[in-house]
């Protein structure tokens, strides 16, 4: 398993279908997902730690597994499968540890509320992951961040949400 950080939410045009976007954390290669609207509003909303009026569905998922001492452990991103990525969430409470399937969004939604570390099977990164350009400077005559900034907008811009299920 390789460890992941959740980096964002961003929507892909021309459909403005939203993906979630991790980042490899020793490494170079991002994975995007791609899920459905009121997942990336609490997943964007949550990593902006921003908190809505009334709890949203994750934020009430949060708050029952707070009150029956149950912790969000890790997401593990396991397989890709006709264009459909599965994850398993574990948790660990009273009754000891239990892994429960999960869409991707939701558990990707639980773990930046609670602080718990995203993984993704090796496999699945070598079969949907993209490698990020390396850093360079405008100085050293190469692409700049904006450049490498666009690369990755053409990018999310020519594949489609059904490449990627959620």
């Amino acid at each position: 398993m390789i460890a992941m950080e959740v980096v964002g939410v961003q929507e892909v045009l021309p459909s403005d279908t939203p993906v979630v976007i991790l980042r490899e954390v020793d490494g170079e290669r991002i994975l995007p997902i791609f899920i459905g609207l009121p997942e990336a509003k609490a997943i964007a909303l949550a990593l902006a730690g921003q908190e809505p009026p009334r709890p949203m569905t994750h934020d009430l998922m949060s708050l029952f597994l707070e009150t029956f001492s149950v912790s969000v452990e890790q997401v593990l991103v396991t397989d890709l499968r006709e264009r459909t990525f599965f994850a398993e969430l574990t948790l660990r409470g009273p009754a000891g540890v239990e892994v429960m399937s999960a869409r991707p969004s939701d558990a990707i939604a639980l773990a930046v509320r609670n602080g718990a570390p995203v993984f993704v099977a090796e496999e699945v990164l070598d079969d949907a992951g993209f490698v990020a350009p390396p850093p360079t400077t405008e100085e050293s005559g190469g692409p700049g961040a904006e450049a490498q900034l666009q690369e990755f907008r053409a990018f999310l811009e020519s594949v489609q949400p059904e490449d990627f299920d959620s």
